[in-house]
This record gives structure tokens, C-alpha cells and sequence, in this order.
């Protein structure tokens, strides 16, 4: 009871959970099915952009230009938009983000495998770039839900924190990050399989676990922390 009065909906580890399995779907869909690359993160485009810059290929890396942009897109709106959402009064930026995700990938589903894979990269990068601006931390502990460097990273500072000095919040802190890891890469095993099945519908197992976060914050937002739609979620 007194983690449900300390933490709201869309800080819960449980959302965090399933964001990050979804965003292990999300970073295997793309790689199998839409182009052979990863669009949870920006790191390989700048790298790519900088490659090909510096082979003279300049309209090729003028293209990395797009994703990165949509990128920046989503992490530009995803800080505007939460304070006018907010005065509604309604719902939180939280709930309608997820919602769009929803959306979004339910449309990307229609689209067939043979249109340019461009046009769903550049709109995963958006989603993805807005979830992570968004949901910034579980119960207190920063962490990114669309991509898993700092989960690895974490894991090792909390094991080696635990063999130096024993410290117990150190192996609990590098546990949940090592489930968080199993999530994205649940996320990406389940996706893998779907892709063999489903094709450009893979996209839609996505919706099993964003539903049920979507679900959950729609009813916080409406009833159990209805009084609390002006407290801002830890990070922002």
C-alpha cells in the first residue's frame, strides 16, 4: 500500500516492464523486417552519417539526417506537450503517448513489407525517442526503456558494489536491471518469432503489453490517482 502511495501508475517497475518488452519487439521488427536496423537509439546513425561523410558519400549521409531529426522531434514534443496536456485535466501526457504508440504501431502493421522501410524507421525513431523523454524513471531508479546499455552498465556497478562492500542495494539495484535485460530481450525473442509468422503484422504483438499499460494508466488517470493528475512523475 505504501509503494501505491509513494509511486504513481507510469513509474511502477511493472510499466517499465512492459515498455521495455515492447521496445525489445519494437528494436527486432525493425531489424528483421524493416531494413536491418535499430531504431530504439540514434548512436549507429550518428556514427553512420559521420562514415559516410567522411567517404564523400554525401547524399548518403545527408539521409541520416531524416532519422535523426524525427528523433529529435520526439524528444522536443514529448517536453512541450506534457504542461498544456496537464491543464486539461483529463489525462496525463503519459497515458496519451501511450495511446498514440498504440496507434501507431497498429497502423504500421498495414504497411507492406515492400513500400521503402524508411517510412517506418523514421516513425519507430519518433515513437521511441518520446517514450523514452517520457518515461524517465521506475520507483525512484533512472533508467531508459528503449534501449539497454545502461541496464548492462548498471548491472555491473551493482555486482561490483555488492563484492566490494556488500552492499545489498547494489545486488537489488543490478537485479532489477537484469530483469528489466530479460524483458528487452524477451521482447526481441518473441518479435523474432512473430516476424516468421506474421510479417508486417509482427508489428502488432506490440499491443499486447502496451494495452495493458494503457489500460492501467487510463484507470489511474481516472480514478485512483485522480486527485494526483498535477503531480509531475520523478525526472521530469
Amino acid at each position: 500500500m505504501a509503494e501505491k502511495q509513494k509511486y504513481l501508475v507510469c513509474e511502477r517497475r511493472s510499466v517499465f516492464a512492459l515498455l521495455t518488452l515492447s521496445a525489445g519487439m519494437m528494436g527486432a521488427y525493425t531489424f528483421n523486417l524493416r531494413g536491418g536496423v535499430f531504431c530504439n537509439a540514434q548512436t549507429a546513425n550518428v556514427v553512420l552519417m559521420a562514415i559516410a561523410f567522411g567517404a564523400g558519400n554525401w547524399s548518403e549521409g545527408c539521409y541520416y539526417l531524416i532519422p535523426i531529426s524525427a528523433y529529435l522531434a520526439g524528444a522536443f514534443l514529448s517536453e512541450i506537450l506534457p504542461s498544456p496536456v496537464r491543464r486539461f485535466g483529463f489525462l496525463r501526457w503519459d497515458t496519451y503517448l501511450v495511446a498514440f504508440e498504440c496507434l501507431a504501431l497498429f497502423a504500421i502493421g498495414f504497411i507492406p513489407l515492400s513500400w521503402p522501410h524508411h517510412l517506418v524507421q523514421v516513425l519507430v525513431n519518433f515513437i521511441a525517442s518520446m517514450q523514452y523523454n517520457t518515461f524517465r524513471q521506475a520507483e525512484g531508479i533512472p533508467m531508459a526503456t528503449t534501449f539497454c546499455t545502461n541496464q548492462l552498465r548498471q548491472v555491473g556497478v551493482g555486482f561490483a558494489k555488492m563484492l566490494r562492500k556488500g552492499d545489498r542495494d547494489g545486488l537489488h539495484r543490478a537485479l532489477f536491471f537484469l530483469g528489466m535485460l530479460g524483458c528487452f530481450f524477451a521482447g526481441g525473442v518473441l518479435s523474432t518469432v512473430a516476424s516468421h509468422l506474421l510479417f508486417a503484422k509482427a508489428i502488432w504483438l506490440n499491443l499486447i503489453p502496451l494495452g495493458i499499460v494503457l489500460v492501467r494508466l487510463v484507470r489511474a488517470d481516472l480514478v485512483e490517482e485522480k486527485e494526483l493528475l498535477s503531480q509531475k512523475p520523478a525526472g521530469h
